[in-house]
């Protein structure tokens, strides 16, 4: 049986994209590679809002390989309701959108506090004819999944500026299902974060993921 997620016009809008993303990034985030990653994690701490404005044009995607990842766990759970911190330009929402249509549909809500991304993902979306599972929402996350999330979130995403991590976590396991799933991307950069899930009393099961040059946590609620 062929997948949404390989089969076009998805598969062909990712490959578009990955390609992109490469030759983008390296570009916009030249100026950051020279710095330590020390330097970087200062930087981005310090004023994530700031630096997330100097590198707009960048995707910051997920690998193609977490990509992946994130669909197959979404029909693994046969989730209905996912969150996804960090739209970006919709990488990483096409593969959850894409693995809630073979479910049979469901609600992906996404935030994003930079609207020429969120412009550019809504294009996307529309593009690969998915965009009807989507809640595209603006703003910075703390304010934007403040209210109107479902209880019984099957799968979260953290993939935006990492300082939020934690207080997005503590905003969202209330929302949490039994069972629900937490990936995280770029997890050294939150170590608050990791700490958090990794205590056993706060009900979490997780398993590190260090592919390539990413640093993933894949995270299950267990209590």
């Amino acid at each position: 049986m062929t997948t949404t997620l390989h089969s076009p016009p998805v598969a062909d809008l990712l490959t578009h994209l990955f390609a992109d993303a490469r030759k983008t990034d390296t570009a916009v985030l030249a100026p950051y590679r020279t710095l330590s990653p020390e330097a970087r994690a200062k930087a981005l701490h310090q004023d994530y809002r700031t630096f997330y404005a100097q590198v707009a044009d960048a995707y910051l995607p997920v690998s193609e390989a977490l990509g992946r990842l994130l669909y197959a766990l979404t029909r693994a759970r046969r989730a209905k309701t996912v969150v996804e911190f960090g739209t970006s330009f919709g990488i990483s929402t096409l593969h959850l959108a894409s693995a809630l249509r073979d479910n049979g549909g469901g609600r992906l809500i996404t935030t994003e506090f930079e609207p020429t991304k969120v412009r550019r993902a809504r294009e996307h979306l529309t593009t690969a004819g998915l965009v009807d599972l989507v809640e595209f929402r603006e703003g910075d996350a703390l304010d934007t999944l403040r209210t109107d999330v479902p209880d019984g979130l099957d799968l979260v995403l953290f993939d935006g500026a990492k300082p939020l991590y934690l207080p997005l976590l503590r905003l969202l396991e209330p929302k949490l299902g039994p069972g629900a799933i937490l990936v995280a991307d770029n997890v050294k950069m939150s170590p608050d974060f990791a700490a958090h899930l990794e205590r056993p009393e706060h009900g979490y099961l997780t398993v590190p993921l260090p592919w390539d040059d990413d640093d993933c946590l894949l995270a299950v609620r267990t209590a």
